[in-house]
């Protein structure tokens, strides 16, 4: 048998894992597997222009790279165990597939609230089905929707189901304002004022301690007393990390996969991680290890850990730059975006407005020792473009302790 890469996990990460084993020169043998039965798909617009009807599902789908168009894709069905020590994986239905390198981009999954109350009429957002199934919901005429989570996919989806005409939208969250753990009070007061503007209530500083209903929910009980109507219930409570098929090889699965400065796990310069699963460090600002859940990371990660795992499946283990990746998110929601570069959560203690009003449009730097290291935009194409310009800026920095990063 020749050669053979197996990527476990066939959404973003597992694709651009897939092409760039082939741009890194490898010419064996890649393997992908998917518990999904689609191939890889666009996830962000699930809560967006899919949730509202403006685009189609068959519209999220991606295309190959002609480079992989030799990749083998096994599909609806998941990688249930591994034994790195041994370099097989282990499927769904008991096959043992035998590997020479690892990509391990399995993702993530969302969190559900674990609370009494009935099951029927709650929902996440994070697969088509997912979608599908809400979208019928926020529908239906005269819907009091309560969204769990004041995050990103939880204020997109309140947004998109105002759109839609619901009756009521409420948005829960322990947090005082949403969003303000990735962008601070600044902007995400700003956030909650155009919120509020446009319908969406808030239930804030409360958690959720239990639902109401027979057969499906029709109350949410909140921990200080309060009592909402729902008809429709959206759980948007964070992620966990797909690592239980990695149980049982000596690995730091405490947050995602621990993994060196070239994506390697545990050590094994045979296996790699990629996407919101690695837990990595990133020498543009120190050498602490984080996962990063933004949509630039999954091809960030696959260009730097295809390179590292080729180099030594070839024998040659080159020197690697430190990885340094440049997150970048963006927001819809209502009519405006929220658009950032760089690592505004780690600045939070030193934001400054460089452009705009947080009462119009608003460009906001965030900063560490001095040093900028982040910027989010709110509000319409002009602010985007104007945050687009600090771009090269904050490509230009570089940490001052990246050396000490281990590789």
């Amino acid at each position: 048998m020749g050669a053979r890469i197996v990527v476990a996990g066939a959404s973003l990460g597992g694709l651009r894992a897939a092409e760039q084993l082939r741009a890194a020169g490898w010419t064996g043998a890649v393997t992908v597997i998917g518990d999904e039965p689609h191939m890889p798909y666009n996830r962000p617009p699930l809560s967006k222009e899919v949730l509202a009807g403006k685009a189609p599902f068959s519209s999220l789908a991606f295309t190959p790279k002609a480079a992989a168009a030799d990749v083998e894709w096994r599909l609806g069905t998941a990688v249930t165990a591994a034994r790195l020590a041994d370099r097989v994986v282990v499927l769904g239905d008991g096959t043992e597939l035998p590997f020479d390198g690892l990509v391990a981009a399995t993702g993530m999954r969302p969190r559900r609230l674990c609370c009494p109350g009935p099951l029927t009429g709650r929902h996440t957002v994070r697969t088509i089905a997912d979608a599908q199934g809400l979208r019928d919901e926020l529908t239906r005429p005269g819907a009091r929707v309560v969204v769990v989570g004041a995050g990103f996919i939880g204020c997109e989806v309140a947004a998109t189901a105002v759109a839609l005409g619901a009756a009521e939208v409420t948005v829960v969250d322990p947090q005082p304002l949403p969003m303000v753990g990735p962008l601070g009070d600044l902007l995400a007061t700003a956030l909650l004022r155009r919120h509020e503007e446009r319908g969406v209530r808030f239930a804030l500083g409360a958690g959720v301690a239990g639902f109401e209903g027979e057969d499906r929910v029709t109350k949410v009980v909140l921990d200080d007393g309060r009592v909402l109507a729902a008809d429709v219930v959206v759980e948007s409570v964070g992620s966990l990390a797909n690592t239980e098929w990695l149980d049982g090889n000596g690995l730091d699965l405490s947050d995602g996969v621990l993994t060196d400065g070239h994506l390697r796990i545990g050590g094994l310069p045979c296996a790699v991680a990629v996407g919101d699963l690695a837990r990595f460090p990133n020498a543009r600002y120190d050498g602490v290890p984080r996962r990063v859940e933004h949509w630039s990371i999954p091809t960030d990660t696959a260009r730097h850990a295809a390179k590292s795992l080729v180099a030594h499946l070839h024998g040659t283990d080159a020197e690697l730059a430190p990885f340094a990746p440049l997150p970048t998110f963006w927001s819809d929601q209502h009519e405006f975006r929220l658009q950032s570069f760089g690592a505004p959560a780690l600045g939070k203690d030193d934001v400054r407005v460089l452009d705009g009003d947080p009462d119009t449009d608003v460009v906001v730097g965030y900063h560490r020792d001095g040093r900028l290291i982040g910027v989010v935009a709110l509000g319409g194409p002009a602010a985007a473009g104007a945050a687009a310009r600090y771009r090269p800026q904050l490509l230009k920095q570089i940490a001052p302790t990246a050396q000490g990063i281990p590789t």
